[in-house]
């Protein structure tokens, strides 16, 4: 038993002797943390020599010299928590090495702390921190009871009129214009790359081409840069003259070249003096020459003439084409315009461009046009919400592809899909019309009115009163009776003198 415990003492690896704390001979910079003891050593020393007196007569002397030195050793004031660099792999905090605290339980330590300690705890925050809100970014806590419910308008109020009322500062040292007080900011030097970049660049081109651009005139060299693409070198005049291969005289010369051409005045659009009121009362007594009726830009409309002039155009029969773009209409008009599309089976072209109509009503005007299938353009672009959404969109693609007359459509499309599916439908609508158009143009009819009294044999179409004939019924025509041709009147005889 004696010799086991021998063998394992001798096999354990001796403990490695604790450091000893650093003595410090010098002052160092934190002396309170060093405990300071002085040693105080005498030293005596006797120098001999001779000295001469006025008689020439020499003596012997003996100097005897005396020297107190002190010094001062500081010493750690607990050598157990001095750490060198040697020292960095046993670094202790509370007695424990800091691997210790890499999986210590962080709740657990706070539930044993108590209410006090808690509130101390909080109490150290961070003012910068953003993700917390200012009232608890202060260390500050009000222990006061609330005295009323919160007036902001009150509180701020109180605030402007306490820091009116308290008084400025005064400065300690008054201003001086002129005077620089501390360190004059400098700035410091540009990087090496910018300084290369501010060097004059000197190219060598060769005799034949610095010869050329020597002789070179003003319009050459403009010619040639914009060959280049030196657009920042000539203004818009030159520049498109010269990708026209024209010749323009400018006296601007190569010091004015960037300046830009001065914008033609243009005369400002005239007000649109079409008439709200009547034109509701056009639209009412269903007026055959009222067939294009233009509101563009008038926004004083109320929604009681919207109403009226919406209800008007539903029953008419002579209106083709309806513009109302810039006059203010909202989604409650909206309900107006549908019942109108729906009613009314003239209308063509319908436009309500930069308007405040929201998508979803969009979507409602494009289903409406289902109703009738008459419309063939309706332009409904620049609203208030500038995208309509995906779910919107494919909504309206559907209703387009469910139309076969509508040939044109102002819209904005985000999506690719749906904008290729739009373009398809009205490529297709036009192809149809196009067909359409060509058939009838071949076809050979022709149609002849004759009056009621003329009765066709067998009961043609004449008999039945409608005045027309196919071809079918051409042989069966009577014959009508030759006309006469009426006698030449005699032409009086110019009068003359006799």
């Amino acid at each position: 038993m004696e010799a086991a415990t021998e063998e394992r003492l001798s096999a354990d690896p001796e403990p490695e002797p604790e450091p000893e704390p650093r003595l410090v001979t010098e002052h160092p910079d934190n002396p309170e943390d060093y405990d300071a003891s002085v040693e105080q050593k005498v030293e005596t020393r006797e120098e001999h020599g001779t000295e001469t007196d006025s008689e020439g007569d020499e003596y012997e002397t003996l100097t005897t010299i005396t020297r107190t030195l002190r010094k001062t050793t500081y010493r750690p004031k607990h050598s157990d928590a001095v750490w060198t660099e040697d020292m960095n792999a046993n670094k202790k905090l509370y007695g424990k090495d800091l691997s210790e605290y890499e999986n210590m339980d962080l709740d657990e330590l706070l539930d044993q702390l108590t209410p006090e300690e808690v509130d101390i705890l909080t109490r150290d925050v961070d003012p910068d921190d953003d993700l917390m809100p200012p009232s608890q970014r202060t260390s500050y806590r009000c222990e006061k009871d609330p005295t009323g419910p919160l007036n902001r308008k009150r509180l701020i109020e109180h605030i402007q009129q306490q820091a009116l009322n308290e008084p400025d500062r005064p400065e300690m040292v008054p201003y001086q214009q002129g005077v620089v007080r501390g360190k004059k900011w400098i700035p410091p030097p540009p990087p090496l790359a910018e300084q290369r970049l501010e060097e004059e660049i000197a190219l060598d081109l060769g005799d034949e081409y610095e010869s050329a651009l020597g002789e070179a005139n003003e319009n050459e060299l403009v010619d040639l840069a914009a060959i280049l693409g030196f657009h920042s070198m000539m203004n818009q005049d030159q520049y498109h003259a010269s990708l026209l291969g024209k010749r323009i005289e400018s006296d601007v010369g190569w010091a004015g070249i960037t300046r830009a051409t001065r914008p033609k005045p243009m005369a400002p659009e005239p007000p649109n003096m079409t008439d709200p009121e009547q034109s509701i009362e056009r639209l009412r007594q269903d007026d055959p020459d009222l067939q294009m009726l233009n509101l563009n830009n008038i926004k004083n409309m109320s929604d009681e003439q919207i109403e009226r002039l919406c209800d008007a155009a539903a029953s008419n029969t002579r209106l083709e084409n309806l513009y109302m773009s810039n006059t203010g209409l909202s989604d409650r008009h909206g309900e107006h315009l549908v019942a109108l599309i729906e009613k009314n089976n003239t209308i063509k072209e319908i436009s309500i461009e930069s308007n405040f109509i929201s998508p979803a009503m969009i979507a409602r005007l494009v289903k409406a046009l289902l109703k009738n299938k008459t419309v063939e353009a309706f332009r409904a672009a620049n609203q208030r919400s500038q995208v309509l959404g995906n779910k919107i969109e494919m909504e309206i693609t559907k209703y387009v592809e469910d139309n076969p007359t509508i040939l044109q459509m102002g819209l904005h499309f985000e999506f690719n899909d749906a904008r290729a599916r739009v373009s398809a439908q009205l490529q297709k609508n036009r192809d149809r019309l196009r067909v359409q158009r060509q058939a009838d143009g071949m076809s050979c009819s022709f149609s002849i009115k004759l009056p009621a009294s003329m009765a066709l044999p067998g009961g043609g179409a004449a008999a039945a009163g409608a005045g027309e004939s196919s071809d079918d019924d051409v042989a069966a025509l009577p014959e009508l009776p030759e006309m006469e041709e009426p006698e030449p009147e005699p032409v009086p005889e110019p009068a003359g003198d006799h």
